[in-house]
């Protein structure tokens, strides 16, 4: 197994299971450019139906805008606090077409957004819209509705150009973890959280 592989696995065990020790963030960030480059070249195609499922968000970057203001190359990046729940869960409807939710936990607070996606196999490009979004406490719904022009935007969004969507370019698909580069320039790596 490639040993850039085998550290962002490790790393995703370790959010999900305790007694995994988690890799150095820099030696994370590292392993997660190698496998970018790695991709451009490999020029290998996924679909939609290979991110069907439940994904637990575990290390990020920031973004490029942020580092560059910071004047920070890339950043040693950062695995998400423990207190701090987010996944991310795709649905497909149709082929390369179907639904993002992304929902965050905190405590007893529970924030969600859902919308349209479209992936495109030879980039392994996915954009996405937050059309929708849900908020509950103690699951107590506080709002359900539609967000940013809703069921408008949704209606579009198949239409629209991927320059003018939010998207996250990936470079790792398989059965255990994502990785992928969002529109803004940052890292961010995922683990299966369902079989």
């Amino acid at each position: 197994m490639n040993s850039s592989l085998a550290l962002l696995e490790q790393a995703a065990q370790a959010i999900l299971k305790s007694g995994i020790s988690k890799p150095p963030g820099d030696k994370l960030v590292a392993a997660l450019l190698d496998l970018e480059k790695e991709a451009r070249y490999e020029k290998s195609s996924h679909c939609l139906r290979e991110l069907v499922g439940n994904w637990r968000l575990c290390f990020i970057t920031g973004t490029q805008k942020a580092r560059n203001r910071a004047g920070i190359v890339l950043g040693a990046g950062k695995y998400l606090f423990p207190g701090i729940k987010i996944e991310i869960h795709f649905q497909e409807t149709t082929q390369d077409q179907g639904e993002i939710e992304n929902i965050v936990q905190v405590g007893t607070v529970r924030l969600s957004v859902k919308g349209p996606v479209k992936f495109l196999s030879k980039k392994n490009l996915l954009a996405f819209d937050f059309t929708r979004m849900r908020v509950q406490i103690l699951g107590i719904p506080l709002y359900d509705g539609y967000i940013r022009g809703g069921k408008v935007s949704e209606e579009s969004f198949y239409q629209k150009r991927i320059a003018q969507q939010a998207f996250f370019a990936y470079f790792v698909i398989n059965p255990q973890i994502l990785a992928a580069r969002g529109k803004g320039g940052g890292l961010a790596l995922w683990a299966k959280t369902n079989p």
